[in-house]
Order: structure tokens, then C-alpha cells, then sequence
């Protein structure tokens, strides 16, 4: 009788801005849990870290507890010529990804890249451009269409709860806490040709996944303000450090269209609101509904702008209005049990990794962003603002 197949071994990981002094600290509330966890290391296995120097990443290494075999480098080229990693993962600040990762996507090696992928579609073109022609496979954290929730929304489209779509709208929050305080780590959200602020991050995210369950739109156009260009940096104390002036709009509304398809009617619309900072007070942080023939799905999400990652405090409702019997219906939806065993940030990320491991695997076909996927949606984003001016 035959043996049954082994597993493949471990993919070997090499994390890029695991800090054990970083402002936002992404990687070790997002991307430790999941690979440290029994199911992480049973696919992954970290091997190196590269920080800004030799010293900083032996001083994470220390601060994660990691093996103390775990390599420390301070270069990115010597990282690409490391024979004995498979799969670079960058979470560094957005105007980092380029030069941290570039070396690597030449050596051929798989690169997971947190989004945004580059400081704007040009930087991002080239990276996907880079990884097709040498071979590597690419993985970028729009992870919201790994998300239950949105899974659940394509679901209940699918089975025909609604009938098709005639139209979508979103009145979203957030971005940050707080309409005119930045806390001094981000200030970099108030400088546009970083990459990383409000616009890329908290707006792209849900219009990533808005068009994961709708499909890509045929048109689409946006109309940008900047109310408050005074910011005010604070400190973790609350202390004004300084005030600055931003170049990042604060209010923006997209409008768009969807062609025909087995969810859409020809010319369904999109009108997609969203301002930074609060909403008014008892209102939700995001309200997205799409209304169908038959019926009406309605997502609330009272504390998050961030419905992929999820609150606990405050969990996502989603309800279904049924014309025909005039009656709501409230939608069950969960996290895989593996997935409830994690910190909430690490969820979506998590399975990202569940999915490009069995893509590595083998006979699994790609269910995650890609780089060129990703430079697809820069170039989208990249677009719509264009013609704004401060």
C-alpha cells in the first residue's frame, strides 16, 4: 500500500520591518500571530529578518523571542542573495517597499508585500512587471477578499438573495480617530507623495472590497476636498507636538458603474462618501448597502472602517430586507475556528497565508491580490485623484 503524501516543508519567510520599535507595529500584530501560531509553522518557518540595520533586526529578533539561529540583515541585497529564503514579507511604511523588496523580486524570490503595494501605480507597475518577468509569486495585504465577511457577501449575490444589483452606496468614517489630531508615528498621512494616508489605505481598502463583491467597475469618477489642511501631530501622551499642513484630501466621494453580469444589471451605480475622522455621534463608522430587485443587503459596522479586520467590542451586522415579504433578516456570518484562535489583525492576513500556501502547494488557484492585481488598483486610485489640486 502506498504512503500517503507528505507534506511540502515549511515555506521559509524572511519578514522585512518587524520592529521591536515601531510606531504602528503592523508585523507583530498582524503577521507574528498567524505565523507563530501551530497552524503557521506547520506551513512557514521565519529564517531572517531585515530591518534598517543588522543591529535593529537582532534586537527584534530578541524582542520576539525568535530562534536564535533567525538571521539578521541590515541590507536588502544581501537578503536577496540568501539562498535559503523562499518568501520575503514586507511590512515597512509604504515609501519602503520599493527599495526593501526590489532586490528580492529580482533574485526570483516570492514576495508578500503589504498595501499599499508602492507610493503610487508608476512604483507599483514596475515591482509587478519585475516579478513576472523573473519568476516569483506575489501576495499584497488587500486582504479584505479573503474576509468572512465579504465572502458572505458574494455568497448571498450568488445564491440570488437580492436578485441582481441596481445599485450600491457607502457613507464610511474614519481613516483615522479623529478629524484633526494625527498621532506623530502617521504624520506621514499628511504628506501625499509618501504613499500612505487616509485616501490609499482607509478609503482603498473598502473600495478593494466593494469591488470583490460587486466586480471591477466599468467607470468610474471621484470628486476630492481638503476641509481641514491644519493638522496637529500628537505625541502617545495626547501633547501637540507641532501643526502641519497636509496635501491629503479629508473628503471624497466616488461614483462609478457596473456592465451587466450575473450579480449586476447593465449600468448599476456606486456612490462611495467618505471624511476622515468621526462620524456624527451615534452614528456607525461604516454603512454600505446594495440594493437589489428584490431585496436590500445592509452592512453596519458601528466602531471600523476596517471591516476586514473586525472589532470585537462592536461586531459587523449584516441584514437583508426582503421586498416581497417586507421583512428583515439578519445574516449569520463567523471566522473560520483557526481564525478565532487569533488576534483580530491577524485574521485576514492569516488567511492570505492559508492561500499562498496552497497555491505553493500546489492545485489551488490564486484567491489573493497579486502585484499586478495591485497595480491594477493603484493605477485605479491613481486616476480618480489626478486632476485634484491642494
Amino acid at each position: 500500500m502506498p504512503s500517503p503524501p507528505s507534506a511540502p516543508p515549511p515555506v521559509r519567510v524572511a519578514l522585512i520591518g518587524l520592529s521591536s520599535a515601531a510606531q504602528t507595529a503592523w508585523a507583530s500584530r498582524a503577521h507574528l500571530p498567524y505565523l507563530l501560531s501551530p497552524l503557521g509553522r506547520s506551513k512557514y518557518q521565519i529564517v531572517a529578518l531585515l530591518n534598517s540595520s543588522e543591529a535593529a533586526a537582532r534586537a527584534a529578533i530578541a524582542a520576539y523571542d525568535l530562534p536564535a539561529e533567525t538571521r539578521a540583515y541590515g541590507d536588502p541585497a544581501a537578503l536577496a542573495a540568501d539562498g535559503d529564503v523562499d518568501l520575503v514579507v514586507c511590512t515597512t511604511r509604504v515609501d519602503k517597499h520599493y527599495e526593501t523588496v526590489l532586490d528580492s523580486v529580482r533574485a526570483g524570490k516570492d514576495a508578500f508585500v503589504e498595501w499599499p503595494l508602492a507610493q503610487n501605480g508608476k512604483v507599483a507597475r514596475e515591482l509587478a512587471e519585475l516579478a513576472g518577468a523573473n519568476g516569483g509569486r506575489t501576495v499584497v495585504g488587500l486582504q479584505g477578499v479573503q474576509a468572512p465577511v465579504v465572502r458572505r457577501l458574494r455568497g448571498l449575490l450568488g445564491e440570488g438573495r437580492i436578485g441582481r444589483v441596481v445599485s450600491s452606496e457607502l457613507r464610511v468614517f474614519g481613516g483615522l480617530s479623529d478629524r484633526e489630531v494625527v498621532p506623530e508615528g502617521l504624520g506621514y498621512f499628511t504628506e501625499r507623495e509618501v504613499g500612505g494616508n487616509i485616501y490609499t489605505i482607509g478609503f482603498a481598502h473598502v473600495f478593494d472590497m466593494v469591488q470583490a463583491v460587486l466586480g471591477e467597475l466599468a467607470s468610474v469618477k471621484g470628486d476630492f476636498h481638503l476641509q481641514r489642511p491644519e493638522v496637529r501631530l500628537q505625541d502617545a501622551a495626547g501633547n501637540t507636538v507641532k501643526t502641519v499642513r497636509s496635501n491629503v484630501p479629508d473628503l471624497f466621494s466616488v461614483s462609478g458603474k457596473w456592465n451587466e453580469s450575473d450579480i449586476t444589471q447593465d449600468n448599476a451605480t456606486l456612490h462611495y462618501r467618505f471624511r476622515r475622522g468621526q462620524p456624527f455621534p451615534g452614528e456607525p463608522a461604516l454603512e454600505w448597502t446594495i440594493n437589489g430587485e428584490k431585496g436590500e443587503i445592509r452592512i453596519i459596522s458601528p466602531q471600523t472602517t476596517f471591516i476586514q479586520v473586525g472589532d470585537p467590542t462592536a461586531p459587523r451586522v449584516i441584514e437583508i430586507h426582503d421586498f416581497e415579504r417586507n421583512a428583515v433578516d439578519k445574516v449569520e456570518w463567523d471566522w473560520e475556528a483557526w481564525q478565532n484562535d487569533l488576534p483580530y489583525p491577524a485574521r485576514s492576513i492569516g488567511a492570505l497565508y492559508e492561500a499562498f500556501a496552497a497555491v505553493k502547494a500546489g492545485g489551488a488557484k490564486e484567491s489573493y491580490v497579486t502585484f499586478d492585481v495591485a497595480a491594477t488598483r493603484h493605477e485605479q486610485l491613481d486616476g480618480l485623484l489626478a486632476e485634484w489640486k491642494v
